[in-house]
């Protein structure tokens, strides 16, 4: 029982530790073109047109000085970012400037810490370009010619026309 004492204390300094490295999203502008860690709760992932996703840091998105945005093509890297909101998370990046306002942009599941170190993947009917919809899937064709065929229905007209010549 004193083992398991001690392995909690560590991970929860450890823990302390490594939320402590990384500066508040407030203060994100102050270290543009720097590789950064950030650290802030992500109030809602909020899904734009071409499947690019947010995290929001604040109640209103349009106030807040920091976001991170994650392309579409990325999302395979990082997997099911949904499952951020609501989280306290560490993200390291380049800081840059968009819009007189910070991002980092997320590529890889590595550059998060913090709660949700590794997120699930994502399912593999999720449509990126739909906002919260899932994909009903791809059409697969029969494996063979007599699936194809349906059973009484012919395949050449029953009846020649009369008024067709024959040689």
């Amino acid at each position: 029982m004193k083992r398991i004492a001690q392995i909690l204390v560590i991970l929860f300094f450890s823990t302390f530790a490594a939320a402590a490295t990384g500066s508040p999203f407030d203060q994100a502008q102050k270290h543009m073109g720097e590789t950064q860690c950030v650290t802030g709760k992500v109030v809602r992932v909020e899904a734009g047109s071409g499947g690019v996703h947010y995290l929001d840091f604040c109640d209103d998105y349009r106030l807040c000085s920091f976001s991170v945005v994650v392309f579409s093509h990325d999302l395979k890297n990082v997997g099911d970012i949904r499952q951020l909101a609501g989280k306290m998370i560490e993200i390291r990046g380049e800081v840059k400037e968009y819009d007189d306002r910070a991002e980092i942009i997320l590529e890889s599941n590595k550059q998060l810490g913090g709660e949700m170190v590794r997120l699930p993947p994502l399912s593999k009917n999720f449509d990126v370009e739909q906002r919260e919809h899932f994909s009903a899937g791809q059409f697969r064709a029969p494996h063979s010619r007599s699936a194809r065929k349906k059973k009484g229905h012919p395949t050449i007209p029953a009846e020649i026309p009369e008024d067709v010549e024959s040689d």
